[in-house]
């Protein structure tokens, strides 16, 4: 059986079915795969950015696990963009220098 393949933008649970590394579970979006970095048969290298409870990337980190033990979660939920106010255009702004 193959392991599951990891891909940039996935999101991770890493815990220590992962590796021995995660004694205190994380969840990190994947970067990229380091294809270029040998490793044991089923194990990869990641570079991934490390998720807090509201999804937002709270620190850089290079990994080294087994993809065969992640959970690959939905993507979070993202706030929605904030937009104009309605029957307006917001506020024109002029040319520096200009009156």
């Amino acid at each position: 059986m193959t392991p599951p393949e990891v891909r940039s933008g996935d999101v991770l649970h890493l815990s220590r079915t992962a590796s021995v590394q995660f004694i205190r579970p994380v969840t990190v979006r994947v970067i990229r795969v380091l294809a270029d970095r040998h490793t044991y048969h089923g194990w990869v290298w990641i570079d991934a950015y490390e998720l807090n409870a509201a999804g937002d990337a709270v620190r850089r980190r290079t990994l080294f696990l087994m993809p065969a033990g992640a959970r690959r979660l939905a993507q979070p939920d993202r706030p929605a963009q904030a937009s104009l106010p309605q029957g307006g255009r917001g506020r024109r702004l002029r040319p520096v220098g200009t009156r």
